[in-house]
């Protein structure tokens, strides 16, 4: 991944994954996310996903290495996203049609965009596990503000 910019960190990165995901999968996929973006892991001010993962060790060992929270946001508010990639497998699977582009544009807030849409993961062997999606908040003064019902604050970092 490319170093930390030397801007405040302005970028929300959704997650969905299923059972089986491995933090090297999840920080595989978000340094590719973040390449595409012409980002660094320094860019990054949250990690967001739906509740139910809130708690995933994947997920949580991502936050922890990045150094930012993890944010866990409802089905009811995924679903209630307007995202450009709507997934049946999702919703089947979970309650919502998205979980990833979803979660970073609320982790974004009012007036955050999609900069990088839904990617999946690509693992030598077996089946995608991990989607990511990159959105930047508008208000970049407020993305230390509560978007989320759901924190995992961060280890190391107060």
């Amino acid at each position: 991944m490319p170093p930390p910019s030397a801007h405040a960190a302005s970028l929300f990165v959704g997650l969905g994954a299923s059972s089986g995901a491995t933090v090297a999968e999840v920080l595989g996929l978000i340094g590719r996310a973040l390449a595409e973006a012409g980002a660094g892991p320094g860019d990054v001010a949250a990690l967001a996903t739906a509740e139910a993962k809130a708690a995933d060790a994947a997920l949580t060992a991502a936050a922890a290495r990045l150094g930012v929270e993890l944010r866990g946001y409802g089905t009811g508010a995924l679903g209630r996203v307007a995202v450009p990639h709507p997934s049946g497998r999702a919703l089947a699977a979970v309650g919502t049609p998205s979980v990833a582009e979803a979660a970073a544009l609320l982790a974004a807030g009012p007036g955050g965009a999609l900069v990088v849409g839904k990617r999946k993961s690509a693992p030598a062997a077996g089946p995608a596990r991990v989607t990511c999606a990159v959105a930047r908040g508008a208000d970049h003064e407020r993305n230390g503000t509560d978007h989320g019902p759901a924190r995992t604050p961060p280890a190391g970092r107060k």
